[in-house]
């Protein structure tokens, strides 16, 4: 069941016949009639004649806005962390500093 099976030609001809692995019986066009889809994969797709995008000034200027909002919120976030931080700093020394005298100012007392 997991061994892979690999097609043999007979005789080669030169074309490549995949091997279809499906459930599904797959219908193989009778001699004389047209096929109704090709098994061959190597089939060339059109090129397109416009590029991809298509930049329009009213786009360019969507896109010029979006990045702008998203550069000031992206800024105002880190601002505030760093404002917390900081913020954080200074009152840890202050306590650190109104403990300190306090223990200094209880050692003079004894």
């Amino acid at each position: 069941m997991l061994k892979p099976r690999i097609p043999v030609n007979d005789q080669p001809t030169g074309q490549i016949i995949p091997f279809i692995t499906t459930a599904a019986p797959v219908e193989l066009p009778h001699p004389g009639h047209a096929p109704s889809h090709c098994f061959c994969e190597n089939r060339v797709l059109a090129a397109s004649a416009r590029p991809a995008v298509q930049l329009t000034p009213g786009t360019v200027v969507a896109l010029v806005g979006g990045g702008t909002a998203v550069v000031l919120v992206v800024g105002a976030v880190l601002v505030s962390m760093l404002l917390a931080i900081a913020i954080t700093g200074v009152s840890l020394a202050i306590c650190a500093l109104v403990i300190r005298s306090l223990i200094a100012s209880e050692h003079k007392r004894r």
